[in-house]
């Protein structure tokens, strides 16, 4: 216990705590009622929630390309980016790199994402990205990426474009902090030209507001293509939720205001998903 708080810290950390419990009790309730209309029993997934639970709920949104994932890097000279796990990363003499770049080595055995992966990039052990798009060309999710000046407003004026055609988003705020997700969870994969066409008319429709002053901001989406390339794995997606990002208020799903929910598990329960149906009527729209 912090005996050198001061009445006014304690006034605030009581406002903070029923804040936050009238959010949980209103995203509970949603969630029962939801669940009852669909006659199915409520299935929410709670901080306190056993571990194995969060990661099923978790894989159950951001579906991956599962025979592959990506894990961070940082060199003592401030580089950094994301690789292909191999099983013989560093491994002498099977590994020779920087000698032989990864994507040139015969000896490179990629690593399949896994539930033990997952729960290190939640704990914080290390920082995982995904590969969204499957051989198919299809893919579970689309994410868009705002960072650079005017992030925020950017952010805000797309998400009002969302509410308006009724296209259910979610927000995260960036590993970096400098910057946003906004993602787009489907109900059935969904052929990744379609995906990044909704995204794209989102993207005008919201130009069309701000076209004084443009979106500057975007960066690109994930998938960033129609198809695979031969031989490759498209643009990865650095994976939220990540711990140590996540002490700082990044890697976190955020409201309006941008602040992260209280409980980001609860959230995620709540997120719906978008039928490929919906998303053909939009675009003929």
């Amino acid at each position: 216990m912090n005996n050198n708080k001061t009445l006014e810290d304690w006034i605030a950390e009581c406002n903070r705590l029923s804040k936050e419990n009238t959010y949980l009790k209103q995203q509970i309730t949603s969630l029962l009622q939801r669940e009852k209309f669909n006659n199915g029993s409520p299935d929410i997934v709670t901080k306190h929630s056993p571990l194995h639970t969060k990661i099923k709920l978790y894989r159950s949104l951001f579906k991956e390309r599962d025979d592959a994932y990506a894990l961070h890097w940082e060199a003592q000279d401030g580089r950094s980016g994301y690789l292909p796990a191999c099983a013989h990363e560093w491994d002498r003499p099977i590994c020779q790199k920087p000698k032989i770049k990864c994507s040139e080595c015969q000896h490179r055995t990629l690593l399949p994402l896994t539930d033990k992966v997952i729960e290190y990039h939640l704990k914080g052990t290390h920082s995982i990205g995904l590969y969204p798009m499957q051989n198919n060309d299809t893919c579970s999710f689309l994410a868009i990426d705002f960072d650079k000046q005017n992030w925020q407003k950017d952010v805000l004026a797309f998400a009002q474009v969302c509410r308006e055609h009724e296209v259910p988003y979610s927000v995260e705020r960036s590993r970096s902090g400098n910057g946003a997700h906004v993602w787009f969870f489907f109900s059935e994969r969904m052929e990744a030209p379609l995906a990044r066409r909704l995204g794209y008319m989102l993207l005008s429709k919201t130009l069309e507001v701000r076209h004084e002053v443009g979106m500057n901001s975007f960066d690109r989406m994930f998938p960033n293509q129609d198809a695979l390339p031969k031989g490759g794995f498209g643009n990865l997606m650095a994976l939220p939720l990540q711990r140590q990002a996540g002490v700082n208020g990044n890697s976190l799903f955020v409201d309006d205001s941008f602040t992260p929910y209280p409980d980001q598990w609860i959230y995620l329960s709540t997120v719906k998903g978008l039928v490929k149906k919906m998303s053909t009527k939009l675009l003929r729209n």
